[in-house]
């Protein structure tokens, strides 16, 4: 049976130490890290997102600044909102919730935010930093770093590992490949083109699954003792719950836990990390501006 991964308690410590860095910061050199996070429009997910996130700078002690922009605002009129936190002193974190209305180019305005303060990880910048040898990102995406340090923090060795990771979107298939390689594993990279992918993904020492598909990684496709971290958020039928559903991932979790050696649930897996990251970036961000 896999060693179950998790992640709540491992997101607890990283906001421990993070709590604690914010009380340091504050009490030596009188600096509040300051995370403005800016939504457009009322989507309710999104709104759930910007709410935990707010809920989270508050519990440790992260300064949260409340953007909250119209659907119908223009394209001119929030890069000019982009461009006043650039310049706010007080703002070291800039989250831009996504998807925005169809009106607006998102791509252009995540490459308006100021590196320095692209807690994300999104900007151009940043992301050609990562998959550059000896370049380091000033951040790194929060998923894809959450995913990593729940493999450090379980003792699970990456360096000349074979990691096979299901899934190549910019926000966490993409960038995790890459930090993979920056830890010196051999690194493959599965989507929905690839042919024969259980042949591939039953060779991984790791397997990071991020495509998006409900229980799609079967037990049989997973070698035995390999560490399967599931970044997947799939919502399935179930008339049993008061809600008539229930959140899975894009692992069959009760086969594969038992083949794998250490396995993330879905919920209580990734999703705690994403946010206990964006966090730790923003305490990294403050802390650039500060000679101890």
């Amino acid at each position: 049976m896999a060693q179950i991964i998790d992640g709540k308690a491992i997101a607890a410590d990283v906001r421990r130490e993070v709590a604690a860095e914010v009380a340091r910061l504050t009490s030596a050199h009188n600096l509040v890290p300051g995370l403005a996070v800016v939504i457009v429009g009322s989507r309710k997910d999104s709104q759930t997102y910007v709410n935990m996130k707010r809920k989270a700078c508050a519990e440790v002690g992260i300064r949260s600044v409340h953007v909250d922009l119209p659907e119908d605002i223009s394209e001119v009129a929030l890069v000019e909102e982009v461009h006043r936190l650039n310049a706010d002193p007080a703002v070291h974190g800039i989250l831009v919730q996504l998807p925005l209305p169809k009106h607006i180019n998102e791509e252009k305005i995540l490459s308006e935010i100021s590196i320095e303060k692209d807690v994300d990880g999104f900007h151009p910048l940043n992301i050609g930093k990562l998959a550059m040898k000896g370049r380091e990102p000033l951040f790194v995406p929060c998923t894809p770093k959450g995913c990593m340090e729940l493999l450090s923090r379980s003792g699970v060795t990456v360096k000349g590992k074979r990691a096979v990771v299901v899934g190549r979107s910019n926000i966490v298939g993409l960038p995790v490949s890459l930090l993979l390689l920056k830890a010196d594993a051999t690194v493959s990279i599965v989507h929905s083109r690839t042919p024969d992918p259980e042949s591939i993904v039953g060779e991984a020492d790791i397997v990071i699954a991020a495509a998006g598909q409900a229980m799609m990684i079967k037990g049989d496709w997973i070698k035995p003792g390999a560490a399967v971290i599931d970044v997947g958020t799939n919502s399935v039928d179930d008339p049993t719950r008061k809600s008539g559903y229930r959140l899975v991932g894009d692992v069959d979790f009760a086969e594969v836990s038992k083949v794998a050696g250490y396995l993330t649930p879905v919920p209580g897996g990734v999703g705690p990390m994403t946010v206990a990251m964006l966090l730790k970036n923003t305490v990294d961000g403050a802390k650039r501006g500060v000679v101890e």
